[in-house]
């Protein structure tokens, strides 16, 4: 069940500082009558401008923050006192109570549900979209349906009387097409949210394809080089190889070995060399010494016979003792002198008989044995590197494999096409929901209108109004009498008003049936305008089986004093001093 229990108003267009209270917890028909004492004299009594329709106004203002008429809404604070406008709402739906207040001057919205505030209030500008949008879905009726279904009065421009368009826009929100079209558009957000998503997914997933290409790139760059620094490794180790075999196809150790021989065998022929030159010098210097005794000798044996041994003239005296012992000191000399030389000579040919034959000089590979140990570090050098360079790791795999593993990205379309599906999905649904040839719109609409076109047809009976409206399955409205079509139009101001009620309560019924009860129905002066006395008295008939048949809380604002005794409960608004004042009586 919904329900709206009761208005209250402060400062609301010609209501004044006085809260104004309106309750519409009750089951029965109430008039509202008005009185304007401001008047006096022979017009106290006058009904027009006391604020009758201040509560609708009021109500309207309260649940959507406009009045039911182009009135600004600055312009619905009370003139006089000029600020601290305030009204509120509260009804309940599903059992869940929720209490609105609108104000301005300050402005302010607040909305409540049981207790706790829905929605924070917009200081800057007095209405939050946000919180009006939260009221209008607990309400569950837009402003257009809210004039149609709720509050009838003389300023809502008949639905007839609405173009084609707008007549189609409030039949299908009343036939629950809207909420279809509703859904579609929310339907629609959310495929185009997920088209959104879809597409960064695909950037994304391109941005990953550009990035692994050229990773890739580079992975195949470094492959090359890795196959590069093989070769080369390969090389080189085939190179220093060969240099090794070619190094060891000569016997380092043989070739050291002969170069210790060859040694031996110089320092052999520098010792026979030293020996026989020694030999021929001795025998040189024997010979010479012996030839210088011998002269000595033969010097002395001419001296001792007084004879002078270099110009053979006689030769005495102590000269000739002089030269004689001259002579005979050189005799020992030399003597001494050819003694040594003989043990010298002697020394050498003893020597000289330690001495091996000389033989054949050893051959060598190379000039000097530091080369032969040079080329034995060569071969160990270069084994060293060919095992190095085999022990050696391709530089460029390792990391070949880091990109392979952490760089490149796994291309998975899997959630892709999960969101394409439901993308598609979505878009199948969206045009079911909105297609105007969709089977769910045409199904909905032949079961709700053969429903609204019977309880159309059950109010016009009731209001006594002969012609046929036929609601077509394109939402279109045919008027017939007699077989005649006729435009809205061609009726007269009663026909139109037994129409318009008769049409409001059909829509009502189907609104109820589709969702849910309402209890609140507004009458304001409809009756009062071109019903005969029969057409009210059909219209009073219909209310009255409304509040006490269905419950309903009806309220029938009119100037017709006489139906005051044909209803359970009368309001009086009063306007007195400018202010308007409400009194309720059963």
């Amino acid at each position: 069940m919904f329900k709206i229990n009761n208005l209250t108003m402060r400062n609301f267009m010609s209501i004044g500082n006085v809260t104004q209270a309106v309750s519409f917890d009750n089951d029965q028909l109430t008039l509202v009558l008005g009185e304007n004492l401001d008047l006096g004299g022979d017009d106290a009594g006058a009904r027009n401008g006391v604020g009758k329709t201040t509560i609708l106004n009021g109500l309207s203002y309260g649940l959507y923050g406009t009045a039911l008429t182009k009135i600004k809404k600055d312009n619905l604070i009370n003139k006089t006192n000029g600020k601290n406008m305030i009204v509120t709402v509260e009804f309940e739906r599903n059992g869940q109570v929720y209490h609105i207040e609108r104000g301005r001057r300050k402005n302010t919205l607040k909305f409540y549900c049981g207790d706790d505030e829905l929605a924070v209030e917009d200081e800057a500008q007095g209405d939050s979209r946000e919180t009006q949008k939260a009221i209008e879905e607990a309400f569950g009726m837009s402003h257009d349906m809210f004039k149609h279904i709720l509050a009838l009065n003389t300023y809502t421009e008949p639905f007839l009387a609405l173009n084609n368009s707008d007549q189609r826009y409030l039949i299908e929100q009343l036939l629950g097409i809207t909420q279809l079209s509703e859904k579609g558009e929310r339907l629609k957000d959310d495929t185009r949210e997920m088209k959104r998503y879809i597409g960064q997914m695909e950037v994304q997933i391109a941005s990953d394809i550009d990035a692994n290409k050229r990773i890739q790139t580079q992975i195949e760059s470094m492959a090359r080089r890795g196959r590069l620094w093989e070769k080369s490794k390969t090389d080189n180790i085939n190179e220093m190889n060969s240099a090794i075999n070619t190094l060891n196809k000569l016997d380092v150790d043989t070739e050291i070995t002969r170069h210790s021989e060859l040694a031996a065998w110089y320092k052999l022929s520098d010792d026979l060399n030293r020996v026989e030159k020694g030999l021929i010098s001795k025998n040189d210097s024997i010979n010479r010494t012996t030839k210088s005794l011998n002269n000595v000798i033969a010097d002395i044996q001419t001296l001792q016979a007084n004879t002078c041994h270099t110009c053979g003239q006689e030769f005495h005296g102590e000269d000739n003792k002089k030269a004689i012992e001259g002579k005979q000191n050189d005799e020992t000399d030399y003597a001494q002198r050819l003694e040594t030389l003989i043990a010298d000579r002697a020394e050498l040919i003893k020597e000289g008989d330690t001495l091996t034959d000389l033989g054949e000089q050893p051959k060598t590979y190379y000039a000097d044995i530091e080369d032969a140990y040079n080329h034995r570090n060569s071969i160990i050098n270069l084994e060293e590197q060919v095992k190095a360079k085999e022990e050696e790791n391709d530089p460029y795999q390792e990391q070949i494999l880091q990109m392979q593993d952490e760089a490149l990205k796994e291309i998975d379309y899997t959630e892709l096409n999960e969101y394409c599906k439901l993308r598609d999905h979505q878009e199948f649904l969206y045009k079911l929901l909105t297609n105007k040839d969709s089977f769910i719109r045409r199904r909905i609409i032949e079961q709700n209108l053969a429903h609204l076109n019977s309880r159309l047809g059950y109010y016009l009976d009731e209001m006594g109004l002969p012609h046929q409206v036929t609601f077509l399955n394109d939402l279109s409205v045919e008027i017939t009498e007699l077989g005649r079509d006729l435009d809205f139009d061609n009726l007269s101001r009663g026909e139109r008003n037994r129409l318009i009620l008769s049409l409001s309560w059909a829509f009502r019924d189907v609104w109820e049936a589709l969702y849910q009860p309402i209890n609140l129905l507004f009458i304001d002066e409809l009756v009062d305008s071109g019903l005969d006395p029969k057409g009210v008295d059909s219209a009073l008939a219909v209310l009255k089986r409304m509040s006490r048949d269905r419950g309903k809380s009806v309220w029938l604002v009119s100037h017709k004093e006489e139906l005051i005794s044909r209803v359970g409960s009368i309001l009086k608004v009063r306007k007195e001093n400018g202010y308007t004042n409400f009194a309720q009586d059963e």
